[in-house]
């Protein structure tokens, strides 16, 4: 998707987007990099459908392909980007990368944190996933041409819509049908993962359904898939899964504003709101 949003953003602007298909293709590999990495910490048996990389070989393996991969991703860039935009964008690629591993970092200290409130967890998935959205879009801007408030606002536009595309993964987690989600259904109930389903809903649980969520979040011997069924059928008394879908829908609405307020042609920004609209409603 990445590197796709790279093209889509360029051909707002400029017909060639097989040019800029090597460049864009780094923008892949650092995501790879912090997918490979991000299994390691959270223990994932399954990305995509297969084994993650740690669990088919080891850790050490997978660390190290991780870090190969970040340097493929510089090697990509330099390699294949304008020598006269390289330092602007290698400049906006390392605040990129930097925010993406805060984020994680973020992610991983919500582990050790009793609270978490919503404006913290949006932050944290902001910087571990959106911004990644958002150099995506702007990198294809950047290439494309010199308008700074069009990149600025291709930033943004992708920033909302990565916000929006996390609040949805948070759902797929408990309510996708695992043939097509491609990972563990339930896999962040099972973990305690502080999603925004489980912020809100620890926010808004009261009497019996308070008892019985801090009960499931305190066991140490449990039964998965009782445990999946038992949460989310709390979820689903507290209204969570509406919840979700209302505060993910107002990112989305947000991106779509961004695109419209873009100085690119209407019949060009039309791809990519069908391609915003077909990930809105995918199943994995």
């Amino acid at each position: 998707m990445r590197p796709l949003l790279s093209l889509l953003s360029y051909q707002l602007y400029k017909e060639d987007t097989k040019s800029i298909l090597p460049a864009s293709i780094a923008v892949e590999i650092f995501h790879n990099f912090t997918l490979m990495h991000d299994d390691i910490m959270d223990n994932a048996p399954l990305r995509r459908g297969q084994q993650t990389v740690h669990e088919k070989w080891n850790s050490p393996v997978a660390i190290l392909s991780g870090d190969v991969m970040l340097v493929k991703a510089y090697q990509q860039l330099i390699a294949n980007c304008p020598k006269e935009k390289l330092t602007e964008i290698l400049e906006k690629f390392n605040q990129c990368a930097i925010e993406v591993c805060e984020g994680q970092q973020i992610d991983m200290n919500f582990e050790e944190q009793e609270e978490v409130h919503e404006a913290d967890y949006i932050e944290m998935i902001r910087l571990k996933t959106a911004v990644l959205l958002g150099f995506s879009l702007e990198f294809g801007g950047i290439l494309a041409m010199d308008n700074e408030a069009d990149q600025a606002l291709l930033y943004q536009m992708g920033v909302n819509a990565g916000i929006g595309f996390q609040l949805m993964d948070d759902l797929l987690d408990v309510y996708a049908d695992q043939e097509k989600f491609g990972k563990q259904v339930g896999g962040d109930i099972i973990a305690n993962k502080k999603t925004y389903l489980l912020i809100k809903a620890k926010e808004l649980a009261s009497g019996e359904n308070s008892v019985k969520l801090h009960d499931w979040l305190r066991a140490q011997d449990f039964d998965n898939e009782e445990k999946v069924k038992a949460v989310k059928s709390i979820y689903d008394e507290l209204k969570i899964k509406e919840l979700t879908e209302s505060k993910m829908n107002q990112y989305f609405e947000k991106a779509f504003q961004n695109l419209e307020d873009l100085d690119a042609p209407s019949e060009r920004k039309i791809i990519i709101k069908d391609f915003f609209n077909y990930l809105i409603n995918r199943e994995q």
